[in-house]
């Protein structure tokens, strides 16, 4: 009789369990420090973490909290949109294994599941809010850029108010021609793809 008892209370088990033999990694969040610290009393370290400022984090918080992906009707409340952006913006300002599920994961002292879900989430809510995230400087934010322009170069480049910038695409390996070419500062082999932008109305000095 016991017997039959026992085989019955594992088979419940079984049945009810998503997970025999789970695998608990140990994971120390550095969400805290750089949240609740960093953001407060030392922004260098937090636009180093983040890539952003405190204030366009706020910003960006501010800007999609309200969106219905943040919301659910489960008693499992979800983690505070401050903390999904993070991890999405820490995420976004790194590559290769660096930018990895497991990686961002063990700073941020989650799953790597969770990792996904917020990636998810956040581009979603930015999609829906896309013309008021991202939107051309006004007329006088490009006469000040323009102004910026002109006193760090010459006055020809003046017109041009938007920056270039670049990325650099890793390569798998050493390409095979002119290999050397492609070694970065990173100490990487990699493309250098650049993006750049120019006003094309000329902007008056002032006078």
């Amino acid at each position: 009789m016991r017997s039959l008892s026992t085989r019955i209370a594992m088979l419940q088990f079984i049945t009810s369990s998503r997970v025999l033999f789970p695998n608990c990694v140990q994971k120390s969040s550095q969400l805290p420090l750089v949240l609740r610290y960093y953001k407060y009393h030392d922004t260098p370290r937090f636009r180093r973490n983040v890539r952003v400022e405190p204030a366009t984090f706020d910003a960006l918080v501010t800007l999609i909290e309200g969106h219905e992906v943040f919301q659910n009707d489960s008693q499992n409340q979800q983690a505070p949109v401050e903390v999904q952006l993070a991890i999405v913006l820490r995420r976004f300002g790194h590559f290769g294994s660096a930018a990895s599920n497991e990686e961002i994961a063990q700073w941020a002292g989650c799953s790597a599941g969770f990792i996904t879900i917020c990636t998810r989430r956040v581009i979603a809510a930015f999609n829906s809010v896309h013309d008021l995230a991202i939107q051309w400087p006004t007329a006088t934010e490009k006469r000040a850029a323009s102004d910026w322009v002109e006193s760090r170069s010459c006055q020809a480049w003046r017109p041009g108010y938007a920056m270039v910038d670049g990325t650099l695409v890793p390569l798998f390996a050493k390409p095979g021609h002119y290999g050397a070419q492609f070694y970065d500062r990173k100490c990487n082999y990699s493309l250098n793809i650049q993006v750049r932008a120019e006003h094309k109305q000329r902007l008056p000095s002032p006078s």
